[in-house]
């Protein structure tokens, strides 16, 4: 057993020093049919249907876009159940055991570099609209609607800074497979007619940056350079990288392609690579188990639908000593902490993080202004918190809380230990 005494760099660290674990065969996956932006669905398979990899279930219903739902793994349909979804919110999830055949559907099939290279922008949309890519940094948003931009877009940013702490998922893949990350930005630029691409990644990340130098060598026809940009919370946020990667600023409340740039993950870079490449909806996706309660950190390579609580036996299960322990999915400063393991794996789950509890009396505010100086957007959470408190939609109005990112940021440096974030949300659900 790892020592309670373990330091915490030495388990963030290992993480990333590790290969990761292969693991798709768990018994029986849980495919969510429901999630926050789509509440509604159909189902078109019931219990004991057959069901193969990447066959098509049913579709979400999301209001403005529609999105297949796809099985992912083959096997025998056994039935509705319900499942805590990264977000915190108990949804439909349809489960399926394992016959540990992978039996590929037969819309599964590869595409050739020759055929991928005469596709026009809106063939290239279609399949990835088909195939249910969307943003894995942890938006969750369809990437066809992105791509259908009417905008003319100069320059493709892929987003690699993974700047929250504990995370590796993002690093091991870009280690595991430059090549799908360099493609799938490949394929982005020809859609967008781009003329330049640009990888943003952290300076201090050096193994990385030799990594994609090398791979870079295999597309000297195309203009794509390396960002290197410093090592700083959240350097991940869009605009922020936007502006450092590019010398763009962009306000708060505009979308990057009116400046003629466009983002997108470097997961949902590998994504859109499966999509076109082999036809494949998100069926499997890197995720970092980490934190100070789990025995054995590490990056595993899982099946979407599979159990959060498979994952912590296949860590080594939590550790005994620990009196307390929270769960997080996603990272620390965005990440939604879930009342138990009983979770699901989605396409934009990042992480797990298993944390050895600690309690904070909140303390009433001491007017520091922390909160407002550590604010990447300037807007002022003390004050935002106050108007909810008197239920005042006006002054949230008037104080911008949709302009918050939800960081963390004011949280984390609150003297007072006030949840902060979680007041911005309040806020944001306040005025609709």
């Amino acid at each position: 057993m790892i020592s309670k005494a373990r330091k915490v760099s030495d388990y963030r660290q290992l993480t990333k020093e590790l290969p990761t674990l292969r693991y798709v065969d768990p018994e029986r996956v849980y495919i969510n049919l429901q999630s926050d932006r789509c509440k509604t669905y159909t189902l078109d398979v019931k219990e004991g249907d057959k069901v193969k990899l990447g066959q098509v279930i049913g579709e979400r219903d999301g209001g403005f876009f529609k999105q297949p739902i796809y099985s992912t793994i083959s096997g025998e349909v056994e039935g509705l159940t319900k499942k805590l979804h990264p977000t915190g919110i108990e949804v439909d999830c349809v489960t399926i055991r394992n016959d540990f055949k992978d039996e590929y559907h037969e819309s599964v099939t590869d595409r050739p570099e020759s055929v991928i290279d005469k596709m026009t922008k809106e063939e290239m949309v279609d399949v990835i609209r088909h195939a249910a890519t969307v943003g894995l940094g942890g938006s969750g948003f369809p990437s066809y609607i992105k791509l259908d931009t009417d905008k003319e877009i100069h320059t493709v940013v892929i987003n690699a800074v993974e700047c929250e702490p504990y995370l590796s998922s993002d690093y091991r893949l870009i280690k595991d497979s430059p090549e799908e990350i360099f493609y799938g930005l490949k394929y982005i630029m020809q859609a967008l007619k781009a003329e330049k691409g640009v990888i943003a990644v952290k300076k201090t990340k050096t193994e990385l940056i030799d990594v994609l130098e090398r791979e870079l060598k295999r597309f000297p026809h195309m203009n794509i350079e390396i960002a290197k940009l410093a090592d700083y919370y959240p350097q991940g946020w869009e605009n922020e990288m936007f502006e450092n990667a590019l010398g763009i600023k962009i306000p708060s409340g505009v979308l990057p392609m009116e400046y003629g740039v466009i983002g997108f993950n470097v997961s949902t870079a590998s994504a859109i690579y499966e999509a076109l490449k082999h036809n494949l909806p998100i069926i499997k996706r890197h995720l970092t188990v980490n934190g100070d309660a789990i025995n054995f950190p590490q990056n595993i390579r899982v099946r979407v639908g599979t159990s959060i609580k498979d994952l912590i036996r296949l860590s080594d299960g939590y550790r005994e000593d620990a009196e307390k322990i929270d769960l997080v999915i996603g990272g620390p400063m965005m990440g939604t902490s879930v009342e138990h393991d009983d979770v699901v794996v989605t396409p934009t789950t990042t992480s797990v993080l298993v944390l050895e509890s600690q309690d904070f009396h909140e303390e009433p505010c001491v007017r520091c202004g922390s909160c407002i100086y550590s604010c990447p957007v300037d807007i002022q959470p003390v004050n935002i918190m106050n108007a909810i408190k008197r239920n005042d939609t006006k002054a949230l109005e008037n104080l911008e809380v949709g302009k918050c990112i939800e960081c963390g940021l004011c949280a984390y440096v609150c003297t007072s230990k006030i949840h902060l974030t979680d007041y911005m949300r309040k806020g944001k659900k306040l005025l609709g």
